[in-house]
């Protein structure tokens, strides 16, 4: 019943063996207490002083944010169960009993100590992960998916070698029959193949972020990235549900992110006003020098001015009749004054494209469109802006002679009626009189 033992040669129990009992039952009770001390002293040794070591270390280094995340990830207690199992398959030859007893303890306490060895390697990627997670780099850039391959990567690992230990073979030999099972390997792995190069490409071309906005209407995503982990993606939504997508979707899918837009500074109001086209005429000179009033409008019009009076006088030289002279449309005046109105408003980027243009006429009316970038990104600002400039817009329509086009209400049908109904009426003057 010999076996070597490291960690009993170094400790010398050889010679402590020599005045034990020779009652069997006597030694392995005796082995048992010896054993128990020393997993005991081990334990308290990696528990206690092995874990205020690192946490002082840590501090001292200005790393606290190490020592949160190993105690979180619960690092230094998977360390205290691993080292004492360790021991216990080193130094078995305390006990006195069969080899091929001996043998199946050393084995069981040795797959113990490779899991809780892995476990431990496991709960120290967590700890960077999170560090990295809550760094200023972290809050846009995600390490998540590789901390994912590296954990199953050692599980991988662990596994073959526990697998090896078991079966009493080479963890080369163990390696060189997979080549056999790489068809049933990859069909297995595919998600995680495919998920790891794409999180291999979109981290490398800088493709997402944490905190961008994208819209991915297939998978029904409009909101926030959240979290980019090796298998998934998950964006927040504005209705604060949760999409999930796989994560070679985001690569092999196209979606749109906003990202860009809120680097810019400029976030784009792209909107149509319907101007009823019975409301469109040509303005007479007191409604021109009315309108002049507005500042907006005063250069606009003096240019104009100048422009018709230089063109009429050159038509009325040619005998032209007066019909066809050219003159200002209150259609034409109203561009004007918004192009102006966006040029000056203080919360339009200037320096962003900016238009106010009339699109195709509809059944609905004439579309005048405007066109600009607000100098806000945000969502709340955005609103804001934008509903300050319609509101300025729709409140100057009567002042320049326009409408703004609606579909009739029940109101307007009423009253189109009541209306009718008056016209028809016979008025008492004009009653018929008796024929008597």
């Amino acid at each position: 019943m010999e076996q070597d033992s490291t960690f009993a040669d170094l400790l010398g129990w050889q010679w402590i063996e020599a005045y034990l009992p020779q009652d069997r039952w006597v030694q392995i009770l005796a082995g048992l207490a010896m054993l128990t001390v020393l997993v005991w002293v081990v334990s308290w040794l990696t528990s206690s002083v092995l874990s205020r070591l690192v946490r002082r270390l840590l501090k001292v280094a200005g790393k606290d944010d190490w020592a949160r995340a190993l105690v979180k990830k619960r690092f230094v207690r998977n360390v205290g169960y691993a080292v004492p199992l360790l021991v216990v398959s080193s130094n078995l030859t305390l006990l006195p009993l069969a080899k091929t007893l001996l043998e199946v303890v050393e084995r069981v306490a040795l797959l113990g100590f490779l899991v809780f060895l892995i476990m431990a390697i496991v709960s120290l990627l967590g700890a960077w992960q999170e560090v990295y997670a809550n760094s200023s780099k972290g809050r846009t850039k995600s390490i998540k998916g590789y901390v994912e391959v590296a954990k199953i990567a050692v599980w991988a690992i662990g596994i073959i070698v526990m697998i090896s230990i078991i079966l009493d073979q080479s963890p080369v030999l163990l390696l060189s029959g997979l080549g056999a099972l790489s068809a049933v390997l990859l069909l297995v792995f595919k998600d995680t193949l495919l998920s790891l190069v794409a999180s291999t490409q979109m981290s490398t071309n800088d493709m997402l972020r944490i905190g961008d906005w994208i819209e991915m209407k297939q998978a029904g995503a409009d909101g926030f990235v959240i979290d980019i982990a090796l298998h998934t993606v998950k964006v927040q939504n504005w209705d604060k549900t949760v999409t999930t997508i796989p994560t070679y979707k985001l690569f092999s899918e196209s979606y749109r992110n906003w990202r860009q837009m809120f680097e810019s500074g400029g976030r784009r109001i792209k909107r149509t006003l319907s101007i009823d086209a019975s409301s469109v005429r040509f303005l007479t000179p007191a409604e021109v020098d009315s309108l002049s009033r507005f500042a907006l409008l005063r250069d606009y019009l003096a240019e104009k001015k100048e422009d018709l009076e230089r063109s009429n006088q050159e038509l009325s030289r040619a005998g032209m009749d007066a019909v066809n002279y050219r003159r200002l449309t209150n259609l034409g005046t109203f561009r004007a004054y918004c192009t102006a109105y966006i040029k000056r408003h203080a919360e339009i980027h200037q320096d962003m494209i900016q238009m106010v243009r009339m699109m195709d006429p509809t059944t609905e009316g004439i579309p005048i469109e405007v066109y600009c970038f607000t100098n806000k990104t945000a969502w709340v600002d955005y609103e804001r802006i934008q509903g300050d400039i319609f509101d300025h817009i729709l409140a100057v329509l009567p002042e320049i002679g326009l409408r703004l086009f609606q579909s009739p209400t029940g109101r307007d049908l009423s009253l189109g009626l009541s209306l009718a109904a008056e016209s028809h009426r016979p008025s008492l003057s004009g009653s018929a009189k008796d024929p008597l």
